[in-house]
This record gives C-alpha cells, sequence and structure tokens, in this order.
C-alpha cells in the first residue's frame, strides 16, 4: 500500500510539474507611431487586426503542437514579412536610392545564440536568414552580398528585388523626397542644415523610422526567444542599418530574464541597448517583465527623445509591451489562451 501511495504521489507531482511547463505564450508587434484611429479607415483597420491575429495564431499553434519558441517566432514573423501592410519583407519602406534593404534578428534564450542579417535584398525571408546565420554558422551577424549568398547556399528562397516593391512604399519614398526639395531651404539661422531637415521629417512624416514587426515567446519546455524583421527607415542613406539586427539593442533573450523585440527609431535602441537594458534592470534591480519595460521604454527612452516600444516575455510568460508613440500594432496570446489584439494607446489588455 505504501508503495502504491508512493508511486501516485510521483505520478501526481510529474503531472503537475508538467502541467506547469506546457503553458505557453507568444507575443508579436508590428511597429510603433503616429497611429491616430482618425487617420485608420475601418476597411485597413480590420486588415491589421486580422493579419495580426493570423501571425499570433501560427506562431501559437505551434507552441500548442510542442513546437520550440525559435519555430514559433519565425513563423509568426513570416506571416507579417509576406504581407505589405508591414514594413518587413515584402511591402518593407525604400531606401533614398529607391531599394529595399532588410535586416532582420533572431535569438535563442536557452543558448543565448544569436543571428543577424542587415542590408539585403533578395532573401524572401529575412528572419529565415537570421535563424540560419544562427544555427549554421560561426557567426552572429552577416550583411549584404555575403548574408545573400550564405542564405542561398543554405536552401533558402531567395527573389529578384522587386518582389518587395509595392506602390504604397514607392509613393512615401517619392512625398519625402519631393518634400525635402520644396521646403529644406536654408533660413540663416545657426541650426545646422542637416539638423533643420531632420526637425522637419520629424515633423511631418513620424511614422517614417518606426516600421518593424517581431515575436517573442515562451514553449512548453520553458524556453523564450525573440525575432525580429524590418525595412528600416524610409529614405535611408549611406548603407544606414538601425537596431533590429544589433543583439542588446532591438533583439535579445535570456531564459534567466526575458525575451525581447523592439521597434522604434533604431539609433535611440541602439545607443540605449534597449533590449539588453530591460533584461539588466530584470536580473540587477529584481524588477518585474513590466517594471523593466516601462521604465526602459517609457522613461529611459522618453528622456533622450527616441520613440517606440518593445514586446516581451518571461520564463513565466508574463507579457509586457509597453510604447511610448500615440500607437504599436500589437497582439498576445497569453498562458491562458487569451488573445488580445491592439493598435491605438488607449486600447489595454
Amino acid at each position: 500500500m505504501k508503495n502504491l501511495l508512493t508511486f501516485v504521489a510521483i505520478i501526481f507531482c510529474t503531472m503537475s510539474a508538467f502541467a506547469q511547463q506546457s503553458k505557453v505564450a507568444i507575443a508579436i508587434h508590428g511597429g510603433a507611431g503616429t497611429i491616430l484611429r482618425e487617420n485608420m479607415t475601418a476597411e485597413r483597420e480590420a486588415e491589421y487586426r486580422a493579419k495580426l491575429e493570423e501571425a499570433l495564431k501560427a506562431g501559437h499553434d505551434i507552441l500548442e503542437e510542442g513546437g520550440t519558441s525559435l519555430d514559433a517566432v519565425v513563423a509568426a514573423i513570416q506571416i507579417m514579412e509576406e504581407s505589405t501592410l508591414f514594413n518587413a519583407g515584402k511591402g518593407a519602406v525604400f531606401t533614398n536610392d529607391g531599394k529595399n534593404e532588410l535586416d532582420a534578428a533572431i535569438m535563442d534564450g536557452k543558448t543565448r545564440n544569436a543571428g543577424a542579417v542587415a542590408g539585403i535584398s533578395t532573401v524572401k525571408s529575412p528572419v529565415a536568414a537570421a535563424r540560419m546565420v544562427m544555427e549554421n554558422s560561426p557567426h552572429v551577424m552577416m550583411i549584404g552580398a555575403g548574408a545573400e549568398q550564405f542564405a542561398s547556399e543554405q536552401g533558402l528562397e531567395t527573389v529578384d528585388p522587386s518582389y518587395f516593391y509595392t506602390d504604397r512604399r514607392f509613393e512615401q519614398l517619392e512625398k519625402i523626397r519631393n518634400t525635402e526639395k520644396s521646403q529644406l531651404d536654408h533660413d540663416g539661422d545657426s541650426k545646422s542644415a542637416e539638423d533643420k531637415r531632420q526637425g522637419y521629417l520629424d515633423k511631418h512624416f513620424p511614422d517614417r523610422k518606426f516600421g518593424t514587426v517581431g515575436a517573442v515567446a515562451l514553449d512548453q519546455n520553458g524556453n523564450i526567444a525573440a525575432a525580429t524583421s524590418t525595412g528600416g527607415m524610409t529614405n535611408k542613406r549611406y548603407g544606414r542599418v538601425g537596431d533590429v539586427p544589433v543583439i542588446g539593442a532591438g533583439t535579445y533573450a535570456d531564459n534567466a530574464t526575458a525575451a525581447i523585440s523592439a521597434t522604434g527609431h533604431g539609433e535611440y535602441f541602439i545607443r540605449s541597448v534597449v533590449a539588453h537594458d530591460i533584461t539588466a534592470i530584470m536580473k540587477y534591480q529584481n524588477k518585474s517583465v513590466q517594471e523593466a519595460a516601462n521604465t526602459v521604454v517609457k522613461d529611459k527612452l522618453v528622456d533622450m527623445g527616441g520613440g517606440g516600444g518593445v514586446i516581451a516575455i518571461d520564463g513565466e510568460g508574463n507579457i509586457a509591451m509597453p510604447f511610448n508613440t500615440k500607437g504599436m500594432y500589437r497582439g498576445s496570446i497569453d498562458t491562458e489562451g487569451k488573445v488580445y489584439i491592439g493598435i491605438y494607446e488607449d486600447e489595454q489588455p
């Protein structure tokens, strides 16, 4: 009888431990910026919400079936990379030269292994290329033609650069370039011409900096992962690379703390090492993922003048999605299976 009771106790404990471990969760974002209801048609809003839900469910289905957090974040992001609604993959913004240059990164919270690509134009799924760099090379980041060659050798689908073209994004580029020519004349004061140019663009084209997609997830084994993909900044010049492929800035994951994917004005996120800073606050100040993310996004970034937001998830499945702009395309499915989709700043989970 004693042996039977012991056996039952062991089974009960094992089942309880499995039940705790089997909780999964995922969060995604599709960029942050001046996203206002008055500027959004009902049809376009419905499109965004539907695509966010599709991406969420694609990742969550993988988690529910026992897949890894890495598989989940890639699946979610690829849905958004293939949608013209977002600034990643097809539908990416254009550089000043009229090209699409794509960046992506991924990080495994279990091993803290990471991979990133930057400035690529022929790989259909940049996030898949970043994962190949992480898993099949000794490197963390590859750029340009070398990254494209590596991705091709790994068997990833390559496309003609025209695949990424959309009329909507090209018209945005033309509008900014034409406005620069007609509006940014020197006025003789002490402020530099470049400062004037940036100030004017910030005022009239605030969204040009904030397009990115990302995902963070917790799988049944208790492992977390983060990934991010972007077309960068509209009208960017000189081979500019933002925070997305910079591990610790726009993308980071550590099972001991959290997985983070960021979206915003990349230069500030690089200088603030935003993603890693959130995990450092959790680790060294014993703060929750929500407290740490709020501190960085709503205090530190604001003090510097940086706009944007993050999605974050810890090893218990707690999710944080703070942002300091007017809106952020975002969504989550928590450990209880509750689905949340948000766009505007007044929409709370």
